[in-house]
């Protein structure tokens, strides 16, 4: 049986594609205080502001492509049992061709009820105040706000207690409590993070098995992935040869 590889991914893992993250000071939040685009309340005050900030950033999603990060995780595919958990609300994971991503913090590319957060929906277009749901509440971005319950928080959980190797890639880890499934992982377990400003934090720090390495997703994914899978390659060499 194949190990199983979790792979954590947050902004970093998109900024190469083109994505700007909500600390880059170019990037599109650098207008917004956080809490008028990304809470409850600031969409309750303001809906059109927050329905523009998130159609823009759903415009500049479909401008933009994976980078060879994204590609090389679908390579490690082939040879591993792979589960992407991501921070990210872009689909770059699921276009570049992986198959198993789980989304903790939503999707941009999909809208829900205000009502009933179940009721989901795919969205390329702009989300306008005349757009409503079936029960008749506006529609919102098919995303996790600050304050808000991260409901595939335990799927995550349970994904990282069961990894044998976990790929942290392009997150400072300090928005929880996504960040704080890294404690979950097992003793025995294979770390590595790859992040192109590394944050150690309590979590990291007490892990035994960890490898930092200071890289680009872009660059620093494809070179681990290689490794990973050449190391795969011999093992099962070993094994036949036994």
């Amino acid at each position: 049986m194949s190990k199983k590889i979790v792979v954590f991914t947050g902004a970093g893992m998109s900024e190469e594609s083109g994505i700007s993250t909500f600390r880059d000071t170019n990037g599109l939040w650098k207008n917004h205080e956080l809490l008028e685009v990304a809470s409850l309340e600031g969409f309750q005050k303001n809906p059109q502001l927050v329905l523009e900030f998130y159609n823009q950033r759903r415009k500049q999603l479909l401008e933009v492509s994976p980078n060879s990060g994204h590609t090389a995780l679908v390579e490690l595919e082939k040879h591993f049992n792979v589960s992407i958990v991501t921070q990210n609300v872009d689909n770059l994971h699921e276009r570049a061709g992986s198959t198993n991503v789980l989304h903790l913090h939503g999707e941009l590319l999909k809208s829900q009820s205000s009502e009933d957060p179940e009721l989901v929906f795919d969205c390329v277009s702009d989300i306008t105040l005349e757009d409503k749901c079936p029960l008749g509440s506006q529609l919102r971005p098919h995303i996790v706000w600050f304050g808000e319950t991260v409901t595939m928080l335990d799927e995550a959980i349970a994904e990282v207690i069961d990894a044998d190797i976990l790929l942290i890639i392009g997150t400072s880890l300090q928005v929880h409590p996504a960040a704080g499934i890294v404690a979950f992982v097992k003793p025995k377990t294979q770390v590595y993070y790859i992040d192109a400003n590394p944050a150690i934090n309590q979590e990291l720090s007490e892990l035994s098995n960890l490898t930092v390495i200071k890289n680009t997703a872009a660059q620093g994914v494809p070179s681990l992935i290689e490794e990973l899978i050449s190391q795969c390659s011999v093992s099962s060499t070993v094994s036949a040869q036994n």
